[in-house]
């Protein structure tokens, strides 16, 4: 994908345009729908050649904000970054390999939460060092049983 031309001309009109060709009336509803794929597969889905995961990301973050659902946004994106980079869910070992793939998708889950939240997804971070989940784990969206306990919405 070119990233230059997923810039050019007004890519917030394009984004909304081929959402609602897909039949939601949100982003957030699109992403949803699809809990497990990354940002970059959500953005090749929308359009491969003209839109990218950081304008997916903006445009979650910006629903987010008017609906008051950052908490929930936070931890859909735990559940994408696992997914990609533990497809088979939490290792039952942590040899060398495993404990990379863990730290990256921690340190992209970071990388992808809004300023107003890193400080709890630092916090969940170190629970989830300190008590691992069970071998296998793979939340199926942002309302996994765990995952609220790790952060639970504050926002109502």
């Amino acid at each position: 994908m070119s990233e230059g031309r997923s810039w050019d001309g007004n890519w917030k009109v394009r984004l909304y345009e081929r959402v609602r060709e897909r039949g939601h009336d949100s982003l957030t509803a699109f992403a949803e729908a699809r809990p497990t794929a990354s940002l970059v597969e959500l953005a090749e889905e929308l359009g491969k050649d003209d839109l990218n995961a950081v304008q997916v990301f903006r445009g979650l973050v910006a629903e987010a904000e008017r609906s008051k659902r950052l908490t929930r946004l936070t931890r859909g994106q735990f559940v994408r970054e696992l997914y990609e980079s533990l497809p088979d869910g939490w290792p039952t070992v942590m040899d060398d390999a495993n404990r990379f793939k863990v730290a990256k998708a921690l340190g992209s889950w970071t990388a992808f939460t809004p300023e107003t939240h890193q400080e709890r997804v630092r916090q969940a971070r170190a629970v989830l060092r300190a008590t691992p989940p069970p071998p296998g784990w793979r939340p199926l969206g942002p309302d996994d049983e765990l995952l609220l306990t790790l952060l639970p919405d504050e926002e109502a």
